[in-house]
C-alpha cells in the first residue's frame, strides 16, 4: 500500500435489474464486467466484487471472478440478497417480491445463509472471504457477530448520515437501519454496539457520503414547500461516489471534500446490472451506458490524482498494521 488515500471500488456483484423484484432472476450482466475490470486496471485500481448467490453460481461469472483473482487485479467478496440465498425458508408472503432483509429473520437462519454463502463462495472461487456488505445495506450486531465469527475483516454496509426506515423489507416490519450518526471514517466495530469502535478484527469501511454544509447550518430548509426543491437542486444534502447517470460533477466534488479534509480512504459504489444496458432503472440504454463510462473515466482521473488504488481486504491490513503499531508504541511508552 501506499502512503497515498486508499481509492476502495465496491461493486454489488448481483442479478439483472433486481429493482423489478425478478423471479427467476437472470445473471446476463456478467457479460459486460470484463470492461468495467479493464477500466480500472487502466487507472490502476483493484475492484471488490461483492457477490450474491445468482453470481456465485453464474459459470460465466466465476470464469471472470478467477481471472481476476489469478491476476491479483481485484478481489471477490460477500453480498447476501437473503430472499434468494440459500437455504429458502421464507418470511413473508412473497419474497421475491417483497425483498426482506436478512436482520429481519430469526438469527438461526441468518447464521444458515450467511454461513452457506461464504462456502459456496470459498469453494466457487478457491479464496477465503474476507470483505461484505449487506443485501439492502441492512447490518446490524447480531450480523457483524456472525460476520465475525465466519472469519470476514472487512465491511462496508454501514451509510453514514442516511436513514433507511422508510424503506420496507418484511412489510410488517419497521424499516431498514438509522445510520444518522454513525462515523464516517473507518473504525474496528464494536461487536456489541455497532455504531462505535471496538477491539474486533472486523474493520467497517462506509461509502463515501458527503454531508452539505447547507443541511448542517440549515436543515430546515429541506423541509419547509417551496424551499425544499431549491435546496436540494443548490446543494443536496447528502453526495455519494455513486454514479446515477448525471451527477458526476457531485461525485468530483465529494472528492476534493475528501481530499481537503485528509480522509485516508475514498469508497465508490456501483451495481454489477448498471454496467449494463437495461439492467437497472438508471442505464436503460447503450447510450446511456456509454455515457457512464465517459463519466467514470473522467471520475477516475480525477481520483488518480491523490489516491491510490485498494481492495477491501488490502486496507483491512493497513489498518490492522497501524493498529497493531500503536499497541506497540503504547507499550514502549510505558
Amino acid at each position: 500500500m501506499s502512503h497515498r488515500p486508499a481509492f476502495i471500488i465496491t461493486i454489488d456483484t448481483e442479478g439483472d435489474n433486481e429493482w423489478s423484484r425478478p423471479n427467476p432472476i437472470l445473471t446476463r450482466n456478467a457479460a459486460y464486467l470484463p470492461r468495467f475490470q479493464s477500466l480500472c486496471e487502466e487507472f490502476e485500481f483493484k475492484p471488490t466484487w461483492l457477490t450474491n448467490y445468482e453470481m456465485a453460481t453464474s459459470p460465466e461469472f466465476v470464469r471472470f471472478g478467477r481471472d481476476v483473482l489469478s491476476r491479483r487485479a481485484g478481489e471477490i467478496g460477500m453480498h447476501l440478497h437473503a430472499w434468494s440465498s440459500p437455504p429458502l425458508k421464507p418470511l413473508t408472503h412473497d419474497d421475491h417480491a417483497t425483498h426482506p432483509f436478512l436482520i429481519e429473520f430469526p438469527a438461526e437462519v441468518m447464521a444458515e445463509k450467511i454461513g452457506f454463502m461464504t462456502e459456496l463462495l470459498q469453494q466457487q472461487f478457491g479464496v477465503k472471504m474476507l470483505s461484505h456488505r449487506a443485501g439492502r445495506w441492512a447490518f446490524n450486531s447480531t450480523y457483524a457477530k456472525l460476520l465475525d465469527e465466519n472469519g470476514y475483516l472487512a465491511d462496508c454496509s454501514v451509510t453514514p448520515h442516511v436513514s433507511w426506515r422508510r424503506t420496507l423489507g418484511d412489510p410488517k416490519g419497521e424499516g431498514g437501519p438509522d445510520y444518522r450518526g454513525f462515523p464516517s471514517n473507518a473504525y474496528f466495530i464494536d461487536l456489541e454496539n455497532i455504531d462505535r469502535p471496538g477491539s474486533s478484527n472486523l474493520l467497517e469501511v462506509p461509502p463515501t457520503i458527503i454531508r452539505s454544509k447547507l443541511a448542517d447550518a440549515a436543515p430546515w430548509m429541506y423541509e419547509v414547500r417551496g424551499v425544499k426543491r431549491f435546496a436540494e437542486q443548490y446543494s443536496p444534502p447528502i453526495s455519494w461516489i455513486f454514479p446515477n447517470g448525471s451527477n458526476v460533477d457531485r461525485m468530483i466534488r465529494c472528492v476534493r471534500t475528501a481530499v481537503s479534509e485528509h480522509r485516508e480512504f475514498i469508497e465508490f459504489v456501483i451495481h454489477s446490472s448498471e454496467l449494463m444496458p437495461g439492467g437497472s432503472p438508471r442505464f436503460l440504454t447503450n447510450e446511456s451506458i456509454e455515457a457512464l463510462y465517459v463519466d467514470l473515466r473522467v471520475l477516475f482521473g480525477e481520483i488518480s490524482k491523490n489516491f491510490v488504488g485498494a481492495t477491501l481486504g488490502e486496507f483491512q491490513a493497513t489498518k490492522r498494521a497501524e493498529r497493531v503499531e500503536q499497541a506497540v508504541a503504547c507499550l514502549v511508552e510505558r
